[in-house]
């Protein structure tokens, strides 16, 4: 079983992006910083706010269902606002996680829930912004083994990403909801853009949940491309409970699809 997770980056780098992901075709793929439009508009606007100023694609979600045409597609909102086009007109847009699960894997159970804040349905604001978090109990019908996978877009503090006390509760928060899904005996993939540093306690907690990295143990320095220009290297992690079988993993920095890489995993349960 193949999957993927990827920091999307709104679609900025869209024609890349859907060529790897026809190429790659992954039985589950997971999304973080994914558009859904709310409202009709040409298919390339501007995100303007936070202090940048980029292209996104106006409803990266539809178009990644399209390429993946096969797959249950699963969208979780963690806040609407405006997007622009180039004369400056605005268009509802929602903003979030999207989930895409081949059609061949039964989806048994899910919970869509905020690891920070709430639903934030008038305007971006400032950060920080609210995070969600998508777990799904599903059930690979080769194995007959149902497993659990979870993706999060980690809090992002303007002051970096060493720990505080949200990050704190942020992860007791993804160590409840992934129990709240997750049956004795399941294994376990959680991953995303963590947006936090390699010696963060968070893996700590997630260690005594029973949960590896494999970022970091198998010597992968860094998870964004060129077109991040700060020098902290370290954003997004693929963490497994002991009873999944890697078989492969890489974190690879071609084809740049966004300023994160993707991380890719070949598996059993």
């Amino acid at each position: 079983m193949r999957l993927m997770s990827l920091n999307a980056w709104g679609g900025n780098i869209f024609e890349p992006l859907k060529n790897l992901i026809d190429r790659v075709r992954p039985d589950i793929l997971l999304l973080q910083e994914v558009t859904s439009a709310v409202d009709a508009s040409p298919r390339r606007l501007f995100f303007k706010g936070h202090g940048f100023d980029l292209p996104q694609q106006a409803d990266l979600f539809a178009d990644m269902a399209k390429v993946l045409d096969g797959h249950f597609a699963l969208f979780c909102p963690a806040m609407q606002g405006e997007l622009f086009d180039e004369a400056g007109r605005a268009y509802r847009s929602r903003f979030g996680l999207a989930s895409f699960v081949h059609r061949d894997i039964a989806i048994l159970e899910q919970v869509q829930a905020f690891a920070h804040g709430a639903y934030r349905p008038d305007g971006w604001g400032e950060p920080p912004v609210p995070r969600n978090m998508h777990v799904l109990r599903l059930f690979d019908p080769e194995t007959q083994q149902a497993f659990v996978v979870a993706q999060l877009h980690g809090l992002r503090d303007p002051a970096g990403k060493h720990d505080t006390p949200d990050r704190m509760a942020q992860a007791e928060k993804i160590v409840g909801l992934i129990s709240a899904v997750r049956q004795k005996g399941d294994p376990v993939v959680f991953c995303g853009d963590l947006n936090l540093q390699p010696d963060s306690r968070t893996f700590e907690i997630l260690a005594a949940a029973g949960l590896i990295d494999l970022v970091t143990t198998r010597g992968f320095a860094d998870t964004r491309t060129a077109l991040y220009e700060k020098p902290e290297r370290f954003a997004d992690y693929l963490l497994v409970s002991p009873t999944v079988k890697v078989i492969d993993f890489d974190v690879p920095a071609e084809p740049v699809v966004s300023d994160h890489r993707p991380m890719m995993l070949e598996f059993e349960v």
